[in-house]
């Protein structure tokens, strides 16, 4: 009978994540290194089955999943620790669900495409705050605006606490390459590229340019697209400091022996399990994610306003709903998918909202000349 296996359970997002799908009443097995430490919450979530598997020891990762069983991990960083668990869910004939925010593993699960649809598997990466309402925007604003080939598409936080993996996650990707959507192609372009400002709220606020999975989803749904762009918001000097310092970041990834040294100094230094902001802090945490979609000369013709409270909480409702929906059979597709192309633009969009996110959309009607 095929399961869903939640790998990272006792991790800040898995547990939030396991708190969720219990309440939806699935049965999740319980996975991660610790045996103790899964015990105590299954006994806390009421008894759930627990297994003891380990990104070190591949084979244990394996012996997790069986053909159509549904894996949703959130070990991470993924850049470290993400590979065996993806391999084991093709190598299973697994459905596979992740919570990375990290490019170039975001990269890695798309080149996995005619693998996973040999297998099929559907790989759904970044399947969380990061970047499921950037997706869903940007779905809801091209459906407004069928002829646009751009969409540029922006994250903003207010009162925003981290855990310890996004922190190790972040300084992970400190040194690597990121990515853009041009001329229909994903192409290498530098995290912090690009800086613009959105209206968010009534007030303009600028971002950075980031990775995301748009760049590879959104083509899947709408293959007109010729250029994507993600931004993440930030303080006007912090996202100055962004822009101005991948410069030198950039220059540091092509020394291999520096690059590897500076890796290894900041994976002994920013440690990932270390919890995460609790449920009062997250409670005052409010998100925004903004989407545009242009025409060719960059003249925008629908924008889409999602609002919603804390990431975290967003992340583990929306991992719960992915799971619970592919194990029913839910999936549209296999192989490498968005989230608009796993369930479609509706679903995913009552999704959203169940987990508190409304959305306000404003459409600019095109010159009638």
């Amino acid at each position: 009978m095929p399961k869903i296996v939640l790998f990272g359970a006792t991790g800040y997002t898995g547990r939030l994540t396991a708190e969720v799908l219990t309440a939806r009443g699935a049965s999740p097995v319980l996975a991660g290194r610790n045996g103790a430490a899964l015990a105590k919450l299954a006994d806390e979530l009421g008894g759930c089955r627990t297994a003891v598997a380990d990104v070190t020891d591949p084979a244990s990762v394996r012996a997790l999943l069986g053909r159509g069983d549904v894996l949703v991990t959130t070990v991470g960083p993924f850049l470290r620790h993400g590979h065996p668990a993806l391999a084991a869910a093709i190598a299973a004939g697994a459905h596979y669900i992740d919570s990375t925010g990290e490019g170039p593993f975001i990269r890695t699960v798309f080149e996995h495409d005619d693998h996973a649809r040999a297998a099929g598997a559907g790989l759904l990466t970044a399947f969380g705050f990061d970047y499921v309402p950037g997706n869903l925007a940007a779905g809801l604003a091209l459906r407004e605006a069928p002829t646009a080939v751009r969409a540029e598409i922006g994250y903003f936080m207010e009162s925003p606490g981290t855990s310890g993996g996004t922190r190790a996650s972040m300084a992970g990707m400190l040194f690597e390459p990121g990515f853009a959507l041009r001329s229909g192609q994903v192409v290498t372009e530098r995290t912090g590229a690009r800086l613009r400002s959105f209206d968010v709220a009534g007030k303009s606020r600028p971002g950075v340019s980031i990775p995301g999975s748009e760049h590879f989803a959104l083509t899947r749904s709408h293959p007109h697209l010729r250029e994507v762009e993600v931004y993440l918001g930030l303080p006007p000097i912090a996202a100055q400091g962004l822009h101005v310092g991948s410069r030198l970041t950039s220059v540091v990834a092509q020394v291999p022996v520096l690059k590897r040294g500076l890796d290894e100094a900041l994976a002994r230094t920013v440690k990932g399990s270390t919890g995460g902001p609790d449920a009062e802090a997250r409670r005052r945490t409010r998100s925004w994610v903004v989407a545009e979609a242009q025409d060719a000369a960059g003249k925008t013709l629908a924008t889409v306003t999602l609002k919603g409270g804390d990431p975290y909480d967003f992340t583990a409702a929306i991992l719960a709903w992915a799971a619970d929906t592919a194990l029913g059979g839910g999936l549209l597709g296999s192989g490498a998918l968005g989230p608009v192309d796993a369930f479609g633009l509706d679903a995913l969009h009552t999704a959203a909202r169940e987990a508190g996110w409304s959305r306000h959309l404003s459409s600019i009607e095109p010159d009638a000349t």
